[in-house]
């Protein structure tokens, strides 16, 4: 397996992982609030509380969502090529000082 088959089955699983988040915090929110979630927190008759818990909710419900999908995407493909998927940052994340 090459670095492709990595970014796409990295990729595949984060924005995956990233739309099935989004179904489950905007369930969240209408349940928790009784509300649809803003969906423009900058606009003036949002309130302040409102628009920081929908951008603080959503955001770490998505990104937790995507770093695990990511992770277990890892997992698999060192499992079935035998090596961990490169660094997207190649030869800064091998160099040591």
């Amino acid at each position: 397996m090459g670095a492709l088959t990595w970014k796409m089955l990295g990729t595949g699983a984060a924005l995956g992982a990233a739309g099935a988040a989004r179904l489950v915090v905007t369930r969240g929110w209408i349940v928790a609030t009784g509300k649809e979630p803003p969906t423009d927190p900058e606009n003036p008759e949002v309130t302040w509380s409102e628009a920081i818990g929908w951008a603080v909710a959503s955001s770490v419900v998505i990104t937790v969502a995507r770093v695990l999908a990511t992770r277990k995407a890892a997992e698999y493909y060192t499992k079935s090529s035998g090596h961990p998927p490169e660094s997207p940052l190649g030869y800064l994340a091998r160099a040591r000082p």
